[in-house]
């Protein structure tokens, strides 16, 4: 048959241990190619990419041709890889043994043309920039150069047009993590220190992550729980309600990070920004736990808290409330008012004038408070006797007491107005701090998507 008889003619005196060129300053020109399958994975931790490529090479063998006629017009056979020379062209990156398929042939024409195409799982090293995870993109280079022949001996070029190679995704498989955006083409010539030069064909393969399941798992429930906090905030102050959702806010937020650092891509080089924003996101829950503490010490009653001070009350209940544009400034005001005239009339009247300031709204407090006066007045004859003059010593320490009760009342009611103020400058300060910051990790993170 044909066959055999090329594949004797081909084979009886071939020497695979040498190359194939008659003379030997003729350079062996081999053309390579390459076709992205699948990304298998991509591991942030030790900095290794794995994909499927189809990879074709294509030389000539000038010991390997025949004439068609003497071999019933047979222009091309398959000849055992094995028995013919094949260029020694390694892939530099490689950091495992490749598993690939073993293919057995190649395909020789009757011009010397030898094709040798086979499909490789690819383990190369390649510097990853988890940095914008998970809106990364990241490109990985596949060096292909003769690991023994200089470019004298051996030369490499491009099978292909490198337009036709960049954006080839015909036989890509686009349904995992990573997309393929595109693959570049360069040829450099590599020498070290002043030695020969070796040709090398670099491939840039740049793949994208699909962000969606990490948005969904990781985001949106850190977005929820900061929406939530900043609810909160819309509970009253002055009650311990607030403290509680807060604290548990917190806790929960903590678990979250928890669950999550499984799935955060770690390196000893650098901490993705979602990990700042996670970090930031709990700070800010920190600082509103903080917050709201403050203002819940500062709006408690107390009998012993001292009066609210001049000038935290110019700055909180007159400036602040205009600046914060709050309905009750003027009920503030006038409160603020009250409690100066309160202060001062305790202050200037004597220990006798104690029983006079007091002005009564009800009728019949009146008649009771004229009834303590005239009896006032009797017990000072000397015949009033020692038991109406007890009563009248009761009455004076109740009434006393009342009014002093009434003093810690105004008090409180200043610190809680004073609170309830604070309270409200705070959170716009808090939530201008959280929406800058939403927005400054939003703007960056569409702009790298983009890029």
């Amino acid at each position: 048959p044909a066959l055999r008889r090329l594949s004797h003619y081909l084979l009886a005196h071939y020497q695979k241990g040498t190359r194939p060129v008659r003379d030997w300053r003729t350079t062996t020109n081999v053309a390579i190619d390459l076709m992205v399958y699948a990304i298998l994975s991509v591991d942030e931790k030790n900095q290794v990419l794995t994909t499927y490529i189809w990879y074709r090479q294509h030389w000539t063998d000038e010991f390997l041709k025949w004439d068609p006629a003497h071999f019933d017009n047979l222009t091309q056979i398959s000849l055992p890889v094995e028995s013919i020379w094949v260029p020694d062209i390694l892939i530099n990156e490689f950091v495992d043994v490749g598993k690939s398929p073993h293919v057995p042939y190649v395909y020789v024409s009757h011009h010397g043309e030898v094709q040798n195409l086979k499909p490789i799982q690819v383990m190369t090293a390649c510097s990853l920039d988890i940095y914008n995870f998970p809106f990364d993109v990241q490109n990985c280079s596949l060096t292909f150069t003769s690991w023994l022949h200089h470019i004298r001996d051996i030369n490499l070029s491009l099978w292909r047009q490198p337009e036709l190679v960049k954006f080839d995704r015909s036989v890509f498989m686009n349904q995992g993590e990573w997309e393929l955006l595109y693959v570049l083409s360069h040829f450099q010539e590599f020498s070290v220190k002043s030695s020969d030069s070796y040709a090398e064909m670099k491939f840039y393969v740049v793949i994208r992550r699909r962000p969606l399941f990490y948005t969904v798992s990781l985001l949106l429930p850190s977005i929820f729980l900061m929406v939530m906090d900043i609810v909160g905030f819309y509970l009253p102050p002055h009650s311990g309600e607030r403290v509680s959702f807060k604290i548990t806010l917190l806790l929960g937020y903590s678990v979250f990070l928890i669950i999550v650092s499984d799935t955060l891509p770690a390196t000893a080089v650098g901490t993705p920004l979602i990990g700042i924003y996670f970090v930031v996101c709990m700070a800010l829950l920190v600082i509103s736990l903080t917050e709201t503490i403050l203002i819940v010490r500062l709006v408690h009653k107390q009998d012993l808290q001292p009066h609210v001070p001049e000038w935290v009350k110019h700055l909180l209940l007159e400036r602040a409330t205009i600046l914060l544009c709050i309905r009750d400034r003027k009920k503030f005001s006038q409160s603020r008012m009250q409690s100066l005239d309160t202060s001062r009339q305790v202050e200037n009247n004597d220990s006798t004038a104690k029983l006079t300031p007091y002005v009564c709204e009800d009728p019949r407090e009146c008649g009771a408070v004229g009834g303590t006066r005239s009896a006032l007045a009797f017990a000072g004859r000397p015949e009033g006797s020692a038991a109406l003059q007890e009563v009248l010593r009761e009455t004076t320490a109740i009434r006393q007491l009342l009014e002093k009760r009434e003093e810690f009342r105004d008090i409180a009611r200043e610190w809680l107005q004073v609170g309830y103020v604070l309270d409200v400058l705070l959170f716009r300060v808090y939530l201008a701090a959280v929406l800058a910051y939403s927005i400054t990790l939003g703007t960056l993170w569409s702009v790298w998507r983009d890029a």
